[in-house]
């Protein structure tokens, strides 16, 4: 979806002026220009329109094979140049009273009606629950019972806008401005809000969001690279329920906080007012030990919490986060290179409420600190340790022996890893699932089959790049019957 409210090129048309007047009155768009064999029964049709209520966005991507250029949908017409790369938002109000032209032709239509019009209220709300937000508003433009029944505020819990070339302000502004109808300022209904992917959404858009939106509970700007602290500590500060955030690729942001005034306000005790449980910060490059320790000093409620490639990160930064959010389930600090064992030393304080953890590719990470997580981490269900160098089958042991529960793990290329260490899994990790092994040096089929003779329950293993014969596959094969074997082996399919 994407929104176009500027300036259109040429004067009005005198057929046009009562529309135009209703439209200034309702939204920010500009005059355009009528078409000039506009009829006069037209012009007095069109004049009868209201706006009482602000009509909806109905955001169309430009497409030269359905568009003539220089005219838009709603008839009037312009300037060839005022269409570009980006979509344009239309403004429309609700389907009146036709022409006196076709009002002989919509009467022998009325006699037949169409068996979607048999359809109850109910049904239509139905479908319509599936449909994404631009599909939802084209249905308002059918006619007038699918305007009321498109803009139901039950239909409007969600906003989802994608697309690099969509002009993300102005379609949230626009949007914003007419689920505000029935409660002027504010939306009450509106709780999720994703525009991931919307390479133009700037601090303009989330400021829209957290003046109008005060019950959102989950936003996520990942890929948002425009955005900046300063429109994520409005949004926090003024959605009290936000509970999910994603600004992974948001390379802006550094932290998360209340704004000043909020945080004078609630002082000392302004640190337990964020209610956000998961955090991703996922590719926020420029987030370091400090920004983290804000983070966990303002969102104690955290209990998923994603860093991969922050790679400022250090063992320090981790040792607030566990002091300020005891309650973590999820965590990854994948390629963050600067974690070492100390740092998993302090992750283990987090016990048995841990129950996720993503360390791939931190080379500083060996046995010493793989033997702290599963010494206080018993109810761990998933590991993964990909790339970890340092990891030996003596590390891999005392996590089979105190993880008996664990589902998933990862220990792809990490060469010190040999059939002993598969042996102690088989013999202590009956509820495995998932099992990758791609490009363990040491590993061969040996350890393969102590692995398919023990876990029959295994759904996924991972054998790519590995010294497994065609023999061994096959023994897999035939005592895990459900399991995928993802392998390298022209000769086994």
């Amino acid at each position: 979806m994407g929104a176009n409210n500027g300036k259109q090129s040429g004067s009005e048309g005198k057929g046009s002026s009562s529309i135009s007047s209703d439209l200034s009155s309702s939204t920010d768009q500009t005059s355009t220009k009528a078409p000039k064999n506009a009829a006069t029964s037209e012009d007095s049709d069109l004049s009868m329109r209201t706006l009482s209520t602000p009509s909806p966005a109905l955001i169309l991507p430009l497409r030269s094979s359905s568009l003539s250029p220089g005219v838009l949908f709603n008839g009037s017409s312009t300037s060839s140049s005022s269409f570009t790369a980006e979509t344009v938002a239309m403004v429309h109000a609700p389907p009146t009273g036709l022409t006196r032209r076709y009002r002989g032709a919509r009467h022998l239509r009325d006699q037949q009606e169409a068996p979607v019009d048999i359809l109850p209220d109910h049904a239509f709300l139905q479908i319509f629950t599936h449909l994404p937000t631009n599909q939802l508003c084209r249905c308002a433009r059918v006619c007038r019972r699918w305007y009321n029944l498109a803009w139901d505020p039950r239909l409007w819990r969600t906003v989802q806008l994608t697309g690099d070339v969509l002009h993300v302000d102005r379609a949230l502004r626009v949007l914003t401005r007419r689920l505000c109808q029935d409660t002027p300022n504010v939306c009450l209904t509106l709780e999720t809000v994703v525009v991931s992917g919307c390479r133009r959404l700037t601090d303009r858009g989330l400021y829209t969001v957290a003046t109008c939106c005060p019950e959102l509970r989950r936003l996520e700007v990942a890929g948002c690279y425009n955005v900046s602290n300063e429109a994520v500590f409005e949004v926090v500060s003024r959605c009290p329920n936000l509970e999910h955030l994603d600004v992974s690729g948001c390379s802006k942001v550094t932290c998360i906080s209340l704004t000043r005034e909020v945080s004078l306000k609630l002082s000392p005790m302004h640190g337990q007012q964020i209610s956000i449980r998961y955090l991703d910060m996922t590719d926020c490059f420029a987030l370091e030990d400090d920004g983290l320790h804000t983070i966990a000093a303002h969102c104690p409620m955290l209990t998923h919490l994603y860093l991969r490639r922050c790679t400022r990160l250090t063992d320090e930064g981790l040792r607030c986060l566990v002091l300020y959010c005891p309650a973590v389930r999820e965590l990854s600090v994948s390629d963050c290179r600067f974690v070492s064992d100390f740092g998993l030393r302090e992750i283990a304080k987090l016990e048995d409420r841990l129950r996720y953890l993503s360390i791939a590719h931190c080379g500083r990470i060996t046995d010493v600190g793989v033997r702290y997580v599963a010494k206080y981490c018993s109810r761990l269900r998933y590991l993964n340790a990909r790339g970890c160098e340092g990891l030996t089958d003596h590390g891999l042991e005392h996590m089979a022996k105190n993880c008996s529960k664990l589902k998933s793990l990862d220990i792809g290329k990490c060469p010190l890893v040999s059939d002993a260490g598969l042996e102690m899994l088989a013999l202590n990790c009956f509820n495995l699932k998932r099992l990758s092994l791609k490009s363990c040096e040491s590993i061969t089929g040996r350890g393969l089959q102590v692995i398919a003779a023990n876990l029959f329950d295994l759904q996924l293993l991972n054998v790519q790049d590995c010294d497994a014969s065609l023999e061994a596959l096959r023994f897999v094969k035939r005592h895990c019957k459900r399991c995928v074997i993802e392998h390298t082996n022209p000769a086994f399919f």
